[in-house]
């Protein structure tokens, strides 16, 4: 008999407990590694894209997660400082808050976890987040906050000033505004979050009726990339392998996405090469459309391409294949 195989898991973001409950499927030797301390907020635009239903169904995980009481959502608004477009979203999308989908996950993927006392070798998963590089002055922040007051079925981006802000409701009728802005923009204002919204009108008279529940919240520097190439026998997953701009609402579903087929592709002792190239055709192209988007916008284009493009458009070529 050979070396049993034992999967050690750095990370216990969406990705790393996907990658644990994906492999606990096929061996009983998981370790799990986690530095925080759960569940806790984070820095998210918390929308996932119905695309989450299947993988939480393959992990086991889908009755959980209806469980939790995320929000639906049905229908995409983008503002711009001109312009405005809507559209009704191809399929119902959900809002649930990263306190409650990360511990949700955690927690079953530690109550499977195992190791073996026999002799065995281990294979390493990363999904311990990113870690970024970028030029002072000219970083990218995040920030997000809660807030109490009228919520709807609906997903609002609001473009201005090289900003975004995404604002959808999540489980508890709690309406989750987050967003992304140039360091030198933010420091200007003292990372003074609602200094910021108050600047575009509509933006401000969106908040109006909202009462915030939270203290903002931020991170950064961010930088999108991806790595797809074979590093050293690791499986990344989640940001460690592709961080996609927010926007596109496909972060959290890479995440489980990636980290699922992290934790197969490990237990299977399926090469790291074969795992890359396979994560590379799911998620190349979003990569490439938010990139695009993501200038357009920067660059003050993202108003006068908006009317020539359909929104379901960009919701289906923004999401993992």
């Amino acid at each position: 008999m050979g070396l049993l195989r034992e999967i050690e898991i750095i990370g216990g973001g969406p990705a790393g407990a996907s990658a644990a409950i994906a492999a606990l499927k096929e061996t009983g030797a998981v370790r799990l590694y986690e530095k925080s301390r759960f569940p806790r907020h984070k820095v998210c635009g918390e929308f996932l894209s119905p695309e989450i239903a299947p993988l939480l169904e393959r992990l086991g995980m889908f009755e959980a997660f209806t469980a939790a009481g995320p929000a639906r959502i049905r229908r995409l608004i983008l503002r711009f400082r001109t312009r405005e477009k809507r559209c009704v979203l191809p399929e119902a999308a959900y809002g649930l808050s990263r306190y409650t989908f990360d511990h949700m996950l955690l927690r079953a993927a530690r109550r499977r976890e195992g190791s073996t006392s026999q002799e065995a070798y281990s294979t390493r998963i990363m999904a311990h987040g990113r870690k970024a590089i970028a030029p002072r002055g000219r970083r990218l922040f995040g920030f997000k906050a809660h807030f109490e007051g009228p919520s709807d079925d609906a997903v609002e981006l609001y473009f201005f000033n090289g900003c975004y802000v995404g604002i959808n409701t999540v489980e508890g009728g709690i309406t989750n505004v987050s967003g992304l802005g140039p360091e030198q923009l933010l420091r200007a204002r003292g990372f003074e979050i609602d200094e910021l919204a108050a600047e575009f009108d509509p933006l401000r008279e969106r908040l109006r009726p909202l009462r915030r529940t939270m203290d903002w919240m931020t991170t950064g520097p961010l930088v999108f990339e991806t790595h797809f190439d074979a590093a050293n026998g690791v499986y990344p997953a989640g940001d460690a392998l592709s961080f996609v701009d927010p926007f596109t609402g496909s972060g959290i579903v890479s995440a489980v996405l990636t980290g699922s087929l992290a934790g197969s592709a490990a237990a299977r002792g399926t090469p790291v090469e074969d795992y890359l190239s396979e994560c590379r055709r799911r998620l190349q192209r979003p990569f490439l459309i938010s990139s695009v988007f993501r200038k357009a916008v920067a660059n003050g284009w993202g108003e006068y391409l908006a009317p020539f493009v359909p929104g379901t458009w960009l919701v289906r070529l923004t999401r993992p294949a």
